[in-house]
């Protein structure tokens, strides 16, 4: 292939030479960037014909090129599709880092260990890559897509991303309409579509040139430009058919037919041939050492590869030594002309060959399993739970619900159907199929574990389908206790079942429903798992138990840095976040997130991981971040996950509120509240009342903000079992006091300092020192405040460190001392700009001007948000709303909210005023 695509085998390709023309010209010789192509059509269009022509044209021009095929039953063993694109270029890691090469034969399945962490395989396989192309660029091709391993669709998803500047390309093709875990999105697509009239018959001429005209327009009719369609169609045919001395049968069906049409030429094979080829069709890898060592001694099937490769059935890789197939119907006919016992053989012997390696070792079992087999079962499950631990929870199901399906004992297989409901519902919000499972299992009457599962299933069940909180916690307590009196802290099930209650009790906000939980957790032996001891020390009533439980704080955030469990990461962060660690784990928690978005590991803990970012970003003042991934984590939601949408609705209120969006802000918390109130949900209610203060501190209504503040806790106390009473503290004390409120803001005060939460975390200490200046008088105020600020790491906290200096300096100014009160007034503006907390900003001025000194005009580029700054330039330059939304992808609706937004903030109130004010802010127009 050279710059213009020509390419010297084009014409054996009927009617496709443009389009190998065009793929090869988007990819072009020597570049110097990498690019992805995306190539979909339907079943038999001729994506992998296609696929092959580009490697053979890029590989005169000098490219390298690696090669994999992704099949259905390859799909459920991991690393097969990397395994494919790899194992040429092998040779080359020993030229990597001992890390690099540990990960990549790890993965690949050539040693043992502990799967190794997702980018460091990305980076392992790019770093490979790399190295291969010190002699000539690569280009990587998969076929079929959608079939490929999740783990090698993951891996390869986000290594397509991050090939720019390398001499690596990618190019895959999947069917059209497929899903697929792997997220193409950032690719080129190139649709891949019928052939045209012309071209099919030209084809068909081509092919049998005795074909009667009449015939072949029947046949290209039928088949509607489909290739694979056309040549087998037409092959199916009588000689009498095609000379049109016969009548064609009424109806062709494509789907039908072309199945049939593959069994038939896999039935055409000798015997040896089928064995092989039915081998090849169950592993699924290609491998033709495995093949090698399930044929056995049988020496003619092996040598019947050449006849199955004649019959052009599948290729076969002598550099490599992989098989690949022609095309999936190919290998389904395989398998569906086998008989039973023939299946059950060949699975038997690719148990045999792959008895290395425990998770496809288990599979081949299940499927030659022809009667109950616990032995299997109990494989099938431990493949299961090395799936959970590796953040794979919907194969981990399909594990358990089959290792089910094998279990003589009916309490085994109630068993396991409710592990694989409990993963279902709560790991992958999967409610439909998770009820299945559940109905199954207890009519397997699962005792044990398995009651304990299932009431947890039941549980995400329940609360995501409307029913109340009660009836969940009824349930899981009832299933709880009916397992004890002794509680084994090394029942999974048990854990699980624990962390489900945690929450439960949580999002009830009832104090009462603690006990069950606090008192199991006390009598489990031996002690439970570290992150469950510490969440009974300290998230139910923090405000009395946090102190005295931060001594063992460090061993649970040193499991929380190194754990490779994303679930232990997830219940860690829950558990320490009321006593402000989640930023600890920030870069942990992102990790969970990009991997989410790549459609790999539980959309749980990819929620719940955005629950706790949404919030740091909230209290770190990385408010433009944290309202994007509000609106990921509400779309998620949507999912599966109905239930936990108030807790994104909680932190959109927050950035309503500190914005200045009153009306929106009270709105939304508003529905929040009667959302809570009707399912019985008193910690929503609670994370509302919270919001709802903010709102009204900065729209200025101090005493409606009191009467939310006190509604989460009363002032002088921190109501018991009422977490969320902590993150309104500082809020309440500011509400009383201006609204005449001195003493319940002094008992406030004295009730944090008596239960000692400025030992919790330095943030509390700041808002502690705070809250105490704002009600102290002002001989002592001002030791306050600046004891505040003098905070270890205060300014992380921008917002709430900002709160306080204009607190600081409005006391200040009213004591007399304007000089003084400039400083933090002149910080806490610019900080709210930065921000975007427009009422506290204008508060801010407002201050600086009492004190003597005019406030400065706010910096456009703090004064607005990236994108309304880009739509207020292109809205200056004269295009209109419509025209502005295409060229950002938004909606022309959303642009004009933008742009609402944006008047008030200028200063203006017209569309013609935007260039004069953007031109004298200097920052363009």
């Amino acid at each position: 292939m050279n710059g213009s695509g020509s390419w010297s085998r084009g014409s054996q390709i009927v009617g496709r030479i443009q389009d190998v023309r065009r793929v090869c010209e988007f990819f072009g010789t020597g570049s110097g960037h990498s690019r992805g192509l995306h190539v979909v059509g339907e079943a038999g269009v001729g994506k992998t014909t296609l696929l092959d022509a580009v490697a053979d044209a890029v590989a005169q021009a000098g490219t390298r090129v690696l090669c994999a095929d992704g099949v259905e039953f390859e799909a459920d063993i991991p690393f097969a599709g990397l395994h494919q694109i790899l194992t040429p270029v092998l040779d080359e890691a020993e030229r990597l880092p001992s890390a690099y090469r540990e990960a990549l034969s790890v993965a690949l399945g050539f040693s043992t260990g502990p799967a190794p962490d997702r980018l460091l395989l990305v980076n392992s396989t790019l770093a490979l890559l790399r190295q291969a192309t010190a002699a000539a660029p690569l280009l990587l091709i998969v076929d079929d897509l959608p079939w490929l391993d999740r783990a090698s669709a993951v891996v390869l998803g986000v290594l397509s991303r991050r090939l720019h500047g390398s001499r690596v390309s990618f190019l895959s093709s999947s069917r059209t309409g497929l899903a697929s875990v792997f997220d193409h999105g950032g690719l080129a697509e190139y649709e891949l579509g019928p052939l045209d009239d012309d071209s099919a018959h030209l084809l068909l001429a081509a092919r049998d040139p005795a074909m009667a005209a009449r015939v072949r327009a029947r046949v290209v009719a039928e088949s509607r430009g489909n290739p694979l369609a056309l040549l087998e169609l037409s092959a199916e045919l009588t000689g009498a058919q095609r000379a049109a001395k016969e009548e064609l049968p009424e109806l062709l069906p494509l789907g039908e037919r072309l199945r049939h049409l593959f069994a038939g030429r896999v039935g055409a094979l000798p015997e040896a041939g089928r064995r092989v080829l039915l081998l090849a069709a169950l592993d699924g890898t290609g491998d033709l050492a495995v093949l090698r060592s399930a044929a056995g001694q049988d020496a003619s099937a092996l040598s019947a590869l050449t006849a199955v490769e004649h019959a052009r059935l599948v290729r076969i890789d002598s550099a490599t030594r992989r098989l690949t197939f022609r095309h999936p119907l190919i290998r389904s006919a395989a398998v569906e002309t086998a008989t039973l016992p023939e299946r059950h053989a060949a699975h038997q012997a690719l148990a045999s060959a792959v008895a290395d390696r425990p998770e496809r070792l288990a599979w081949h079992l299940a499927e030659a399993a022809i009667a109950p087999d616990e032995e299997v079962a109990r494989l099938l499950q431990d493949a299961g739970h090395a799936a959970v631990r590796r953040g794979d929870a919907a194969g981990a199901v399909r594990c358990l619900v089959r290792a089910a399906d094998l279990s003589p004992d009916t309490g085994d297989r109630g068993r396991r159907l409710a592990e694989a409901a409990y993963l279902g519902a709560e790991a992958n919000g999967d409610v439909a199929h998770a009820s299945e499972l559940l109905r199954r299992s207890q009519s397997a009457d699962a005792g044990g574990s398995g009651a304990l599962h299932a009431a947890a299933a039941a549980v995400y069940i329940l609360v995501n389908t409307e029913a109340d909180l009660t009836t969940a916690h009824r349930l899981l307590t009832g299933a709880i206790e009916a397992a004890g009196p002794a509680y084994d802290a090394g029942d999974p099930a048990l854990i699980d079942a624990l962390h489900t209650l945690q929450l439960v009790c949580w999002w009830s906000g009832r104090a009462e429903l603690w006990a069950p939980f606090t008192d199991i957790v006390g009598r489990l032996t031996p002690a439970p798992p570290p992150v469950l001891a510490l969440a009974a020390r300290t998230f139910p009533d923090p405000a009395r138990t946090g102190a005295q439980a931060l001594a063992g704080l460090d061993g649970v955030r040193e499991l929380l840095r190194r754990t490779p469990d994303p679930t232990v990461l997830v219940r860690g962060a829950t558990a320490t976040v009321y006593l402000d660690r989640v930023g600890e784990l920030k870069d942990r928690l992102w990790a969970l997130v990009r991997s989410g978005r790549q459609g790999a590991g539980p959309v749980r803990r990819h929620l719940g991981a955005l629950m706790h970012l949404c919030m740091e970003d909230f209290l770190s003042g990385a408010w433009e971040e944290g309202q994007q991934l509000v609106t990921e984590g509400a779309a998620l939601c949507e999912t599966g996950y109905p239930f936990f949408s108030w807790y994104f609705q909680y932190n959109q209120v927050l950035l309503h509120g500190a914005r200045g969006e009153t009306e929106a802000g009270d709105a939304l918390a508003g529905r929040m509240l009667s959302w809570a109130a009707r399912r019985g949900v008193g910690g929503a209610a609670a994370f509302a009342h919270q919001a709802r203060t903010l709102v009204c501190l900065g729209g200025g209504d101090y005493a409606a903000a009191y009467r939310h503040a006190t509604a989460l806790t009363p002032a002088g106390t921190l109501a018991p079992y009422r977490a969320h009473a902590l993150w309104g503290a500082y809020d309440l004390v500011e509400a009383a006091v201006h609204t005449g409120r001195d003493t319940e803001a002094a008992a406030h005060v004295r009730a944090l300092r008596e239960l000692g939460i400025d030992r919790l975390s330095d943030r509390y200490a700041m808002l502690v020192s705070g809250a105490a200046g704002l009600c102290a008088p002002d001989d002592e105020a001002i030791a306050h405040f600046r004891q505040a600020l003098a905070a270890p790491g205060a300014d992380r906290w921008a917002f709430e460190a900002a709160r306080i200096r204009l607190a600081f300096g409005e006391r200040l100014r009213r004591t007399g001392a304007k000089g003084e009160a400039r400083e933090p007034l002149a910080i806490a503006a610019d900080a709210f700009d930065r921000l975007g907390a427009v009422p506290w900003a204008e508060r801010a001025r407002k201050e600086l001007r009492a004190a003597g000194r005019p406030a400065r005009p706010q910096a456009a580029r703090s004064l607005l948000t990236p994108q309304e700054l880009e739509i207020a330039r292109l809205a200056a330059s004269g295009l209109t709303n419509k025209q502005i939304g295409e060229r950002l992808h938004l909606s022309h609706r959303t642009v004009g909210a933008h742009l609402y937004q944006v008047y008030p903030k200028l200063g203006i109130t017209t569309r013609a005023a935007l260039r004069d004010a953007l031109t004298a802010l200097a920052i363009g127009g």
